[in-house]
């Protein structure tokens, strides 16, 4: 069946979206974190994006069932979520100046492949291809490792942006709880690229080299050969090559220039550099690494790291679809991540018209039924199976749910330990010790 997306249908295709296929029952689900905050729900800010890119900002819901009606009233083109704040956003006009604040967001992170356009070769700007996203591949495994062993999070929930990049959700509490500041430092931890456009060399190694910084190097080499070498061609082509000597001292560079005329393969030309390097590694006084430098250079996650400061700052939301692409922002499995293809991620006209086929008759009684479930606080709710599961966007809504049932578990914790049991946070111990010593 044709999958072909138009823009110019996105207004007919939106109404079908969020009346029978967004998952609503999942998206409450995970903006109340069980219940264990009073009002934790009520008092987060959504913002719509309307046709004609009319933006409307402090939208706030009471239950569920309002903001699917809300929604479907509206049908917005694009949703961003905000921070859950002192007071009901949608009432902010009502409160005393200065007393409207944001309180709790989970600790984002924004990758955009835009920022990588002095390393890339074969796109530039918004487009992407299967060779370039190999850096997206790079980013969530350096990123996932370094927030869940050096930071002690466990509840990060990977995102396509729907077009050229990836989002990070961590959901852990203390990750919530994190003040500006806080954010601050983890952002300034995790980022290793340093300078705009101007800057030539972006990434100055020190010894000793940071212990996370071997780890992020131990990722790169795992696909530098095949993304940077064959793929980029980074020392195949004159620029390309001029590029990269232009990152190493000026005396190794005239020395690989010299060898450099007599070999053209890009896997030689590579042993070459670190051969130069090793040599310049034994007999300087300081630390020479610029092989790893230009690894990381090339490599490295660039990160938006305003993004990840501001409590307020909103993101672009799960299940959102994306307007020129017609992609929804689904969320990512990291055991099948690089296999990850975003251009086989659904567009909403092919999950609209994958509810046109006819339904066998057991899958017809199905879709009727509703199932009893208890959640999270003990309440039993009765919950119809929506037509979602009848498209292509049934796996990632799947993949939502197994990311929401092992969020579940620390929120009964956090329900028993309020109730009088004490238990451990180990994040919030990890991310509190890291900062004594920051």
């Amino acid at each position: 069946m044709p999958s072909d997306y138009d823009p110019a249908c996105l207004p007919d295709l939106l109404p079908l979206y969020y009346r029978r296929l967004f998952p609503f029952a999942q998206y409450y689900r995970w903006l109340s974190y069980g219940g264990v905050q009073k009002n934790y729900f009520q008092n987060r800010e959504f913002s719509f994006t309307l046709k004609d890119d009319i933006y409307v900002r402090y939208q706030s819901f009471s239950t569920q069932s309002e903001l699917e009606k809300e929604m479907q009233k509206m049908n917005p083109y694009k949703i961003d979520i905000g921070a859950v704040y002192s007071h009901r956003p949608s009432q902010h006009n009502t409160v005393k100046s200065g007393s409207f604040q944001a309180l709790e967001k989970e600790l984002v992170f924004d990758i955009d492949m835009t920022d990588y356009d002095d390393v890339r070769s074969c796109c530039s700007a918004a487009d992407i291809c299967s060779k370039c996203w190999t850096l997206m591949t790079i980013a969530i495994r350096i990123l996932d490792r370094a927030l869940r062993e050096d930071f002690g999070f466990q509840h990060l929930l990977w995102v396509y942006s729907g077009r050229r990049g990836v989002h990070c959700w961590v959901c852990d509490e203390a990750a919530r709880k994190l003040s500006a500041a806080a954010r601050s430092a983890v952002a300034e931890y995790l980022s290793l690229i340093k300078g705009g456009e101007e800057m030539v060399k972006k990434v100055i190694l020190t010894d000793p080299i940071h212990p996370f910084i071997r780890e992020s190097l131990g990722v790169v080499k795992q696909y530098f050969p095949q993304y940077a070498l064959h793929d980029q061609d980074i020392l195949g082509r004159k620029e390309s090559v001029d590029k990269i000597l232009a990152l190493v001292p000026e005396d190794v560079r005239r020395e690989l220039q010299q060898l450099f005329q007599n070999e053209r393969r890009p896997e030689q030309r590579w042993s070459q550099i670190k051969d130069q390097a090793k040599k310049k590694q034994a007999t300087a006084k300081k630390g020479q690494h610029f092989e790893k430098e230009i690894m990381l250079q090339y490599c490295y996650p660039r990160l938006d790291v305003n993004v990840s400061k501001g409590v307020n700052h909103l993101l672009k939301s799960p299940f959102s679809v994306h307007p020129k692409t017609g992609r929804i922002s689904v969320p990512m499995e990291l055991k099948d991540l690089d296999k990850f293809d975003p251009f086989a991620v659904p567009t909403i006209s092919l999950i609209c018209e994958e509810l046109d086929r006819p339904k066998a008759d057991d899958e017809d009684k199905k879709s009727g039924d509703t199932k009893e479930k208890e959640n999270e606080n003990g309440v039993t709710e009765k919950r119809k199976n929506r037509d979602y599961k009848r498209t292509s966007l049934a796996k990632y809504v799947k993949c939502f749910d197994q990311f929401l049932d092992g969020m579940a578990q620390s929120w009964k914790g956090e329900l028993l330990r309020k109730s009088g049991e004490f238990t451990n946070n180990k994040a919030q111990f990890k991310v509190l010790t890291f900062f004594m010593n920051f």
